[in-house]
């Protein structure tokens, strides 16, 4: 996707993929992650997603990556926070207590930028990209991220054919392909097409939530 397409849809407050609270999946399987606390966590195209703030609750850094300057700014002025802002390369990193958002373009970071992240949280980024971004942001994972680390990743699965995206529809062999060199641990399936009529208008007849539990190797 062009960065353009994104910052429309923040300037026009399109952000229909916000979520009012944290994310249910989080709040169920981090815990049993065992990651240790004060680990570093990435979440990529976070948004101003208040995941963050829940898992800097539980004691991890959290390191988002976030196109949207108006996105990031809506998160530090929506929790209250006052930010240190600085330059790091091609981000903007805006910072206060555990929590970090780097305002980019995520595929300019480098190995180095992540290297400390031993967690990976993905609710929205994954499902945003089509697919020729969606197997280079897996290969960038796989590669960057330490061997031991631990993740959750959320899809949906869709007929694609009868509705564009984003969200895109990924499934289930395109995370195990795309992900080979990890573990990869389906945790939970869900059928949520009778609480989506934008997809039952498109003619679409599932639309199934998977959750992943992610292990880096």
């Amino acid at each position: 996707m062009e960065p353009a397409f994104w910052h429309r849809k923040w300037a026009d407050n399109q952000i229909g993929f916000h979520q009012a609270q944290a994310n249910p999946y989080l709040q169920r399987y981090w815990p049993a992650l065992g990651l240790a606390a004060g680990s570093r966590v990435l979440v990529p195209l976070c948004g101003k997603s208040l995941d963050l703030v829940w898992l800097a609750g539980q004691g991890y850094r959290v390191r988002g990556v976030e196109l949207s300057r108006r996105a990031v700014e809506d998160f530090f002025h929506e929790q209250g926070l006052q930010a240190q802002v600085s330059q790091h390369g091609a981000f903007e990193v805006w910072r206060s207590g555990e929590v970090e958002l780097w305002c980019g373009d995520f595929f300019a970071l480098r190995a180095e930028d992540v290297a400390d992240c031993a967690g990976l949280y993905d609710r929205a980024a994954l499902i945003a990209l089509p697919q020729e971004m969606r197997e280079q942001y897996m290969k960038l994972l796989e590669q960057w991220l330490p061997a031991g680390g631990k993740g959750l990743l959320v899809t949906l699965d869709y007929d694609q054919a009868l509705l564009a995206g984003p969200p895109f529809s990924v499934v289930d062999d395109e995370v195990r392909r795309g992900l080979a060199d990890w573990s990869v641990e389906a945790l939970e399936a869900n059928e949520l097409i009778e609480e989506s009529p934008k997809f039952i208008q498109a003619g679409v007849s599932s639309l199934v939530e998977r959750v992943y539990r992610l292990g880096f190797r």
